[in-house]
């Protein structure tokens, strides 16, 4: 039986057999998940050097100031996210599996927010049904479990936004609804920084002034006591990092949130480059980020007029609440050149919650799904769970083809070819931070070939990561003082050949 609360017409009910479907793929998608956390390795660079920093916390036992490199702080996020991996790291091990658990626990958790909240005012079937596409898109599929910001962040924005709804209308949990919100709001700002505070303001304050329901938000929050606790949870992390190390707050809040997205190719960052795109990009990687679900929005547009009357009609606002929270990251991102595709995550959540709305509302008020409708869902699903199942079945069986950003199997080639215990590894490279986690940060870079040659006057049998086309340039006699143990991607494992004799200057 549907709640008084619930809306009479973006509602939905679906039969035994379908939500067994449903069921089944929300296991699939676990399963695949759980086994891809583990089978796929940490790769370059983004997810390698948040695994590194991780690490780096872990073996340090530092657990205020996340290092990019030892003695080097790491100012680019607040460490929220570098927590949740170091605490897995520290229960597991340094590993894949240890570094994503927690991360995975927290998508969890989201999806099982997300799925009571529905619940509690649309229905089990709604629920479940918007559930499972959430979980199977791409971008939230892959950042279920992956070592990034992202996921951490919106675990911060999706409890405020639900916990606002719940404050407003008037449930049993509205005064713990309020806290909840100012917790999800410093989850956010330890996760990502003043963002994730924007994020949420924006999608919040366009439903309130649309609605005109600023009276109910002044009076259902508790702002005074409720900004209290946010600031208590979040500002003595901030204070202690610029006492450790000052300079802190200059770049992280003016440098990562006003510069990086006013400058097109903004050249401050410390840890990256910019990534220069178009104005209006966000609205591209919005409907990428969607897959395989993006084209089932524009199914419903044949009948825009009933769907149009359906968001008229929805009584507690609760389609336009989704609408607003779905757009957010859109609209403060569309004039941001400096942006990359994962900025859309905040509104994923409200998206494919917000499909379901506009299905329902373009079958006027028809509970039961139509059966095109049935087998278009089905068949979304079905696809997204057989692109996953095909990621992780290549990985395990053809390594050979799948993606090789990562150094894992290097490393591992070295180690068993290693001629003696004192063999040393080192990278021919800018920073590489899969083959600094996977030799535990005891990799050495080389500057230049000056150094590469410099290897071969000591005793000892060294190992080198090259790029194959850096390795072809080198004089013959140099590559011939090497011997290559296999190609890595776009990289050689080369070590010093025995009895080599020195490389006269000459040949430089």
């Amino acid at each position: 039986m549907n709640s008084p609360n619930q809306s009479s017409r973006a509602t939905i009910l679906l039969t035994p057999s379908q939500r067994n479907f449903l069921w089944i793929a929300l296991a699939a998608l676990f399963v695949i998940r759980v086994l891809l956390m583990i089978q796929v390795p940490f790769t370059d660079t983004t997810e390698a050097r948040y695994a590194e920093i991780a690490r780096k916390m872990v073996e340090t036992n530092d657990w205020i100031t996340p290092q990019i490199d030892y003695g080097v702080p790491f100012w680019g996020k607040p460490p929220l996210h570098t927590w949740v991996s170091a605490a897995g790291m520290k229960l597991f091990g340094v590993n894949e599996f240890g570094g994503r658990f927690f991360i995975f626990v927290t998508g969890l958790f989201i999806l099982r927010w997300l799925y009571y909240w529905a619940r509690e005012f649309k229905g089990k079937d709604y629920a479940l049904l918007s559930t499972t596409i959430l979980a199977s898109t791409a971008l939230y599929f892959v950042s279920m479990a992956n070592v990034m910001t992202d996921l951490v962040m919106i675990a911060g924005t999706t409890l405020s936004m639900i916990a606002f709804w719940r404050a407003l209308h008037g449930t049993q949990k509205t005064t713990s609804a309020g806290y909840l919100f100012f917790v999800g709001l410093a989850i956010g700002l330890l996760a990502k920084g003043p963002v994730a505070f924007v994020l949420t303001a924006i999608p919040i304050g366009s439903w309130v002034l649309i609605h005109n329901r600023w009276r109910d938000t002044w009076l259902r929050l508790p702002w005074i006591s409720g900004t209290i606790l946010m600031l208590a949870l979040s500002i003595p992390w901030y204070l202690l990092a610029e006492l450790k190390t000052p300079g802190f707050l200059q770049y992280f809040i003016v440098g990562e949130h006003l510069e990086r997205f006013l400058q097109s190719g903004w050249q401050g960052d410390l840890y990256g480059s910019g990534h220069a795109e178009a104005r209006g990009t966000i609205w591209l990687y919005w409907l990428e980020m969607l897959l395989p679900w993006t084209f089932l929005f524009l199914v419903p547009l044949r009948r825009a007029r009933s769907v149009v009357e359906g968001f008229k009609n929805d009584t507690p606002r609760w389609s336009s609440y989704l609408l607003c929270w779905a757009l957010s990251p859109m609209i403060f991102f569309t004039m941001a050149t400096n942006i990359i595709p994962t900025y859309v995550i905040t509104g994923i959540p409200a998206s494919c919650l917000l499909l379901v709305d506009v299905w329902v509302h373009a079958a006027s008020g028809r509970r039961e799904p139509t059966p095109a409708a049935v087998r278009t869902f089905k068949a979304s699903a079905s696809i997204g769970i057989l692109i996953f199942a095909t990621a992780y079945l290549t990985y395990t069986f053809v390594p050979s083809i799948a993606p090789k950003r990562t150094q894992k199997t290097l490393v591992e080639q070295k180690i068993r070819n290693e001629g003696f215990v004192s063999a040393q590894l080192y990278y021919f490279s800018k920073k590489n931070y899969s083959i600094e986690f996977y030799t535990n940060g005891n990799a050495i870079r080389l500057e230049s070939t000056d150094d590469l040659e410099a290897l071969l006057m000591d005793d000892n049998r060294d190992f080198v990561s090259i790029d194959d086309r850096k390795f072809k340039t080198l004089d013959p006699a140099l590559q011939n003082a090497y011997f290559q143990h296999g190609k890595f991607g776009k990289s050689l494992l080369i070590s010093e050949k025995p009895n080599r004799g020195k490389i006269p200057p000459s040949s430089r």
